[in-house]
């Protein structure tokens, strides 16, 4: 008899959702994942830090911004201030689309900013965005943090980034695939790896996301 193969640990999610009746239905549909598995829910950042003083923190947080007590903001920067749950990747998903929202959120370190409206398919794809590195936001929303940067000064430092190597870096910022900058730029996707690769260098980040956070902090686009 051939041993069983073993069992892959899927993806831990948790959801901080004050809105009982979306709480549910959001982690119906990520239990729905053969992959994911929303072991917690929440109404409020309050409960959820009490549990994570007796818990191991999740892969995910999926996190309301207009909580109830602690807002989904300072919850955020809770997180990422903390070497235990630095490491969590949190989207926020809310209502709210202005761009101090949005931007707060960013800066506050969250991965993704989605819209509640947002679809199914658009919210796991979103999930597994941020899981490789990624930024998970709606095309407006990224149109948004871009237009916030438009109009700015000049970049804060000269990162040297040629031309091209910024377009992809737009691309980046934008939450396309490799595979879609490599179409949109009429590119192989070998030469887009190439500038993705030299982007990350050049910007001294290991990942998309990284690059993402450094393009806005800095205004490179």
């Amino acid at each position: 008899m051939c041993p069983h193969a073993p069992s892959r640990v899927p993806i831990s999610i948790w959801i901080i959702e004050d809105s009982e009746q979306y709480r549910e239905t959001v982690r119906d549909l990520i239990d729905n994942e053969t992959d994911f598995s929303c072991a917690a829910t929440f109404s409020t950042a309050e409960g959820l830090f009490e549990h994570l003083n007796e818990h191991y923190p999740p892969d995910v947080l999926l996190m309301d911004i207009g909580l109830p007590g602690m807002n989904g903001i300072e919850a955020v920067a809770r997180l990422k201030g903390s070497v235990a749950t630095r490491t969590t990747e949190v989207i926020m998903l809310t209502i709210h689309e202005d761009n101090d929202r949005i931007l707060n959120a960013i800066a506050a370190g969250a991965a993704g900013y989605l819209s509640k409206s947002v679809s199914r398919a658009d919210l796991i794809r979103g999930i597994r965005e941020v899981l490789v590195g990624g930024a998970a936001m709606t095309p407006l929303v990224a149109r948004r943090v871009l237009g916030l940067f438009t109009h700015q000064h000049a970049p804060r430092w000269n990162y040297d980034l040629t031309d091209r190597e910024k377009d992809v870096l737009r691309g980046l910022v934008d939450a396309k695939s490799k595979k879609r900058i490599a179409r949109d730029l009429d590119l192989s996707p070998h030469t887009v790896d190439t500038h993705v690769r030299n982007v990350y260098a050049k910007l001294h980040v290991n990942n998309a996301k990284g690059a993402v956070s450094t393009a806005l902090r800095e205004r490179l686009i």
